[in-house]
């Protein structure tokens, strides 16, 4: 039997339950009554079912998609499960050639852990480094062996930023020391700055982030870089980045700055013995001097790493999933819908269960997405603009589909009016509150606000704004090229409970579940909230889509020039 005829009928199978497992409480599905927003359109919003997204996030979680991993055969089963979906609910196919996948070429890199060896070497003694407890890495080449024996270079954060006068590659006569061929030691994350006018202050900017720090270096000819790991100032602790290095990592073909070949992480407590070997002071102490002005230079440390890195590889092509919804009108101020479906697949070296699920990261995304697109289809009213609804691959491996995606979208960058994204909310509650990251950024903001206030939702400030949360989820593939974009998150306050206890929800989530196989389907889970911030979603792309003139950047945003450029090329077509 055909594999989408399966899928059919197992998609069938739990919507069938789903509408039957539980009813809604009584007037948690209301839709404001909103300027803008027509009686069919409140109507489609009101009809956005939480069951329908329980149904979707059971079963792209179970053992039998193995973690959906992108270029398995697991991957491949929840692609085609979207498809079926968009299919079944009437939206039209928006990928290549009339489908609705859209082919993503990509090279999966598995580190052979057993045969991996690192050192560190000075004056003829060698520190031998444990493969997982104290360094992981990945040789972004795609080749199956490297030998490394280079020396190490320390360039603080590793950030050059003209716009803040800050250059960590500089030495000390104020010159760039030459990198080409050495392996970087460079701290996680970005500056200290409480002025919005540094490095914005509290919150990060990409330089902050490791893909930067990977790529600053790749077009410096470094051959390898070593980020050093603190939980303090990554936010996350040494289990996240050891989990999502134990399996693969893909990598975009073509792409010009995966070069490396040891893109790595080493643990804090290594870095200070490294220090140590290089006759260097507390680490701790050179961190703080990094992040201060004119306190630190570039400096090559009279220590080589040494290495040899096997890798299993394998070339492969994934997909993105693109449906439409056809609006009255094609002329731009476009919608997209964005959430991630892939997830870190199957550990082969990890004992008992190995299977990374991805329940809530993001099998809640996808199961968002998938009922807006069923809503907008089913609409007794068509939205003013063309929706687009996509579900991406390979986000675990570094937001990979979403940048194919942005580098080729269903319509030109600048028809698209707005992107919206959705990633890990978790199913607790009712939320009272939302976190918008980066919707504040652009001109649509107070569109934004009045239908929070509406919702009865509260705009919460990011709560940690220092962990770089906007570079780190696939609107930000579109806000590169211009489109404005957020993600819709939950905040930590919820109906019936104090914010304390929304917050000790999330912080357990990331302690014992976030990137571990324990991110499992409940039973129990209250899908409520994912259907309120679905319908929440649901009004803001309408409201989008009928605006007069295109959405932009704020004057002196990032993404300014990014959506500049675009405009000028679609007038120019």
């Amino acid at each position: 039997m055909h594999s989408r005829l399966i899928l059919a009928l197992l998609a069938a199978t739990c919507l069938a339950a789903a509408a039957t497992a539980r009813s809604q409480e009584p007037g948690t599905n209301t839709v404001p009554a909103i300027a803008g927003l027509p009686a069919g359109a409140r109507a489609a919003a009101a009809g956005i079912d939480g069951e329908k997204i329980r149904a979707h996030v059971r079963f792209l979680s179970l053992d039998l998609l193995e973690g959906r991993g992108p270029g398995t055969r697991g991957g491949e089963l929840a692609a085609e499960y979207i498809a079926t979906q968009f299919a079944l609910d009437g939206v039209e196919p928006a990928g290549d050639n009339g489908t609705y996948f859209q082919r993503v070429p990509l090279y999966a890199v598995h580190t052979v852990e057993e045969k991996t060896k690192f050192a560190f070497v000075a004056d003829g003694a060698a520190l031998d480094l444990a493969y997982g407890d104290e360094i992981v890495a990945k040789d972004q080449t795609g080749q199956a062996t490297a030998e490394i024996d280079a020396p190490i270079v320390f360039v603080g954060h590793g950030i050059d930023a003209p716009e803040y006068n800050w250059n960590d590659y500089a030495g000390a006569d104020g010159k760039d020391i030459d990198v080409k061929g050495k392996v970087l030691l460079v701290i996680v994350n970005e500056p200290p700055s409480q002025d919005e006018k540094f490095f914005k202050g509290a919150a990060l900017t990409y330089y902050g982030r490791w893909t930067y720090k990977y790529e600053e270096a790749a077009r410096r000819g470094a051959v390898g870089v070593l980020i050093i790991h603190r939980t303090d100032l990554a936010s996350y602790g040494w289990d996240v980045v050891r989990n999502s290095q134990a399996v693969e990592k893909s990598y975009l073909e073509g792409d010009p700055n995966a070069t490396l070949r040891a893109a790595a992480w080493i643990q804090h407590d290594v870095a200070q013995k490294l220090f140590t070997m290089a006759g260097l002071d507390d680490l701790d102490k050179a961190i703080e001097r990094a992040g201060v002005p004119g306190a630190f230079h570039a400096v090559e440390l009279p220590v080589r790493l040494k290495a040899h890195i096997e890798s299993r590889v394998r070339k492969y092509v994934s997909a993105n999933v693109v449906g439409r919804v056809a609006g009255a009108a094609h002329s731009g101020n476009a919608v997209l819908y964005t959430a991630h479906y892939d997830h870190l697949g199957i550990d082969p070296d990890m004992k008992g269960d190995n299977i990374f699920n991805g329940a809530a990261d993001n099998g809640t995304g996808c199961g968002i997405a998938m009922e807006l697109a069923r809503a907008f289809a089913q609409s007794p009213v068509k939205p003013p603009n063309d929706m687009y609804f996509a579900s991406v691959t390979a986000e675990e491996q570094g937001l990979l589909g979403s940048q194919f995606l942005g580098m080729h979208p269903p319509v030109p960058a600048s028809r698209m009016g707005l992107d919206l994204n959705y990633d890990m909310l978790l199913p607790i509650g009712i939320p009272r509150s939302v976190n918008l990251t980066g919707a504040e950024r652009i001109d649509f903001f107070p569109t934004v606000e009045r239908v929070a206030k509406a919702f009865d939702l509260e705009l919460l400030p990011d709560p940690s704004p220092m962990a770089g949360h906007y570079y780190r989820s696939d609107h930000f593939s579109l806000a590169r090229v211009g489109i404005p974009a957020f993600s819709v998150d939950q905040g930590d306050l919820f109906a019936g409970h104090e914010l304390a206890w929304g917050e000790a929800q999330m912080e357990d989530y990331v302690a014992h579940h976030y990137h571990q196989p324990s991110d499992e389907y409940r039973a129990d889970w209250d899908f409520r909230g994912n259907a309120k911030l679905a319908r929440f979603g649901f009004v803001l792309g309408w409201l989008a889509s009928e605006q007069q003139r295109p959405i932009e950047w704020l004057p002196g945003d990032e993404f300014e020039a990014a959506r500049k450029a675009s405009e000028k090329a679609g007038s120019s077509q």
